[in-house]
């Protein structure tokens, strides 16, 4: 038996040098990750999550606390109004609000998308969404997160550029968010220069809609292009319209004291389905900015919203009509 201790012993030393060496090694590795992890800082630890897997889920911290999300959602229902902004980062959506679905400035890709409201849980059923979105008064909010992931938000809880990042974010984009809000940022920067040199920069504008029943006049974050207007370009406000806008964001008036509010150029987001026939009045042919004309008029429905499409239509509407490009 003698023969065989040696080589036994030999073995018995090489199999316990190869473990003892896979553990070190397997020890240096742990370590490294460690070292690793510990440089991380917890934003890109987030950035991580967030990248997460095109298959799985990632965890997106709602106003409400935090919701499992798609990490490449492919069929959203938007009940929030920002859907322009889904569609600018190239979200599938399959269902809309009336409202949206009426945008003509969405029509072409919004074809096949199906008009629901919160009322209408079958039908949200069967378009099988993977991620609904949703205003934080929604209602059968509790029905619709059975059906799929819910994430809601509360208008103007946030500014406007804030809350496309954050719609962004819950589809899981939120760098191209980031990067077309840097974008943005930049050409209205550009482009309210360029109107305040050719108007002056002491002049006057005002965001109106309405009709012969009723007229509104806006303050600085109520959509209509007014974030564009008096945020992103600097253009101002008449006093008298940021004092009266300052409480609720909007104001409504009559026709007789429409003057007193209207600058010394106008936004004119027009109801063309409406009563329209105010305009053909003495007290509208006389305001100063409508004499000269300086009344810039576009349809209400395609105007309604402060989504990144929407903005970028804003943007380019305002341009155009200061500008003439």
């Amino acid at each position: 038996m003698k023969k065989y201790l040696f080589p036994l012993v030999l073995i018995l030393l090489l199999v316990l040098s190869a473990c003892g060496g896979k553990n070190e090694t397997a020890g240096q590795t742990d370590g490294s990750k460690t070292a690793a992890a510990g440089t991380a800082s917890a934003t890109d630890k987030e950035d991580q999550a967030a990248a997460g897997s095109e298959t799985g889920t990632v965890t997106y911290q709602s106003e409400t606390g935090p919701v499992e999300i798609p990490a490449n959602p492919q069929r959203v229902v938007d009940l929030s109004s920002y859907t322009g902004t889904l569609l600018k980062l190239g979200v599938p959506v399959v269902g809309v609000d009336q409202w949206t679905k009426a945008n003509p400035n969405f029509q072409d890709q919004l074809a096949n998308a199906t008009e629901v409201s919160a009322d209408d849980i079958e039908k949200i059923i069967e378009l099988q969404p993977d991620l609904i979105l949703a205003s934080s008064d929604v209602k059968n909010a509790d029905k619709l997160k059975q059906i799929a992931p819910l994430v809601t938000y509360t208008y103007n809880k946030v500014d406007y550029l804030t809350q496309i990042e954050e719609v962004s974010k819950a589809v899981n984009k939120g760098d191209e968010g980031a990067a077309w809000v840097e974008d943005f940022k930049t050409r209205a920067e550009a482009a309210g220069k360029e109107i305040k040199a050719k108007i002056g920069e002491d002049k006057t504008v005002t965001v109106m809609e309405g009709d012969a029943k009723q007229l509104y006049i806006f303050g600085d974050a109520w959509g209509r292009g007014t974030e564009v207007l008096y945020q992103a370009m600097g253009l101002k406000m008449p006093d008298k319209v940021k004092e009266m806008t300052s409480k609720d964001g909007y104001y409504d008036l009559s026709l007789e004291v429409l003057p007193e509010y209207l600058g010394d150029y106008v936004i004119f987001s027009k109801t063309l389905t409406g009563d329209n026939s105010f305009q053909d009045t003495d007290t509208y042919k006389n305001i100063p900015a409508v004499k000269a004309g300086h009344v810039y008029e576009v349809d209400a429905t395609g105007f309604y919203f402060n989504d990144a499409l929407s903005l970028d239509y804003q943007l380019d509407f305002i341009k155009k009509s200061f500008l003439g490009e």
